[in-house]
């Protein structure tokens, strides 16, 4: 079994990271760190004894070099991965603003205020007319993700029965198609790329069927939130022209969005990290939005 560092390396570690994590992250009392058959385990402790767990590192013979493993929340364990670096490995800072970027998410003022999306499954949760597609398409057009992470229902539809619309409309028809998305993403993850499932996935069956398959993968899965005020919400419906969903079909899904839908729900179902991506209520532009994200 691995030996654990000489206790003046732990010693140093902890001094590291804590040092850092006053500057960068002020809402944690303390970082803690626990070794074990050669691993140092970080965790964040925070203002009403809550403890967050955020990565693994494991000493790679330099002092100020540690390879990086990120804390799945989804199937409570540990995933080697990089770094915003492009690396496996980097200093204890790097890792610990890299897993504070998912977990804690409250920079220190005047630092950067990216939020760092790790390789996985991005899983878009919002209602119709919310934003995502714009939200999407700004990405792609900043260079974020690759167009072909974009795994979107509403496309997969349109494919298989566009000159249909009437045979589209039916369980049997969505059936088709969420067999489709699972198979697109599933090729995705299986080769080691992003995924990226544009869908409303404001329920709670229709997000347990995306978070099964990202733990056949063991895959970090990150939920971003569209969640407009209700009003934004038609106007911007009203002005898609769409026939096939109606204005009360809005209301319903962002009635059962408010309902089932909110970040700690999202976190209990098993996401790694879960985003408010702001709108026309912040007045903010999808490629204002867009910028706000790094994926890595």
């Amino acid at each position: 079994m691995p030996k654990n560092p000489p206790d003046s390396m732990q010693h140093h570690l902890r001094q590291r990271l804590n040092r850092h994590a006053c500057g960068r992250w002020p809402q944690v009392n303390a970082i803690t760190v626990r070794f074990r058959a050669g691993f140092a385990y970080v965790d964040a402790e925070l203002p009403g004894e809550q403890t967050i767990r955020l990565c693994r590192l494991r000493f790679t013979g330099m002092l100020h070099t540690w390879s990086f493993a990120l804390y799945l929340a989804s199937n409570d364990s540990y995933q080697d991965n990089i770094l915003p670096n492009g690396l496996p490995a980097g200093s204890p800072e790097e890792a610990l603003d890299c897993a504070g970027n998912l977990y804690l998410n409250t920079p220190a003022p005047g630092a950067s205020g990216l939020i760092r999306v790790l390789a996985g499954l991005v899983v878009l949760v919002g209602p119709p007319a919310s934003g995502k597609t714009s939200f999407v398409r700004a990405l792609i057009a900043s260079r974020q993700i690759e167009e072909e992470a974009v795994v979107s229902s509403d496309e997969i539809r349109a494919e298989l029965f566009g000159t249909s619309p009437a045979e589209a409309d039916s369980e049997a028809a969505d059936a088709r198609i969420f067999e489709e998305r699972d198979r697109r993403i599933v090729a995705r993850l299986a080769s080691g790329h992003s995924a990226v499932a544009e869908s409303t996935n404001v329920t709670p069956q229709a997000r347990a069927r995306l978070i099964a398959i990202a733990r056949r993968f063991n895959s970090p899965v990150t939920m971003l939130r569209f969640d407009p005020d209700v009003t934004d919400l038609l106007q911007q419906h009203a002005g898609r022209g769409r026939t096939d969903i109606t204005a009360t079909d809005v209301r319903a899904y962002a009635a059962i969005m408010a309902r089932h839908a909110a970040a700690d729900q999202l976190r209990s179902e098993g996401a790694t990290a879960v985003h408010d991506v702001p709108g026309r209520r912040q007045g903010t532009t999808p490629a204002e939005a867009a910028a706000r994200f790094f994926f890595v």
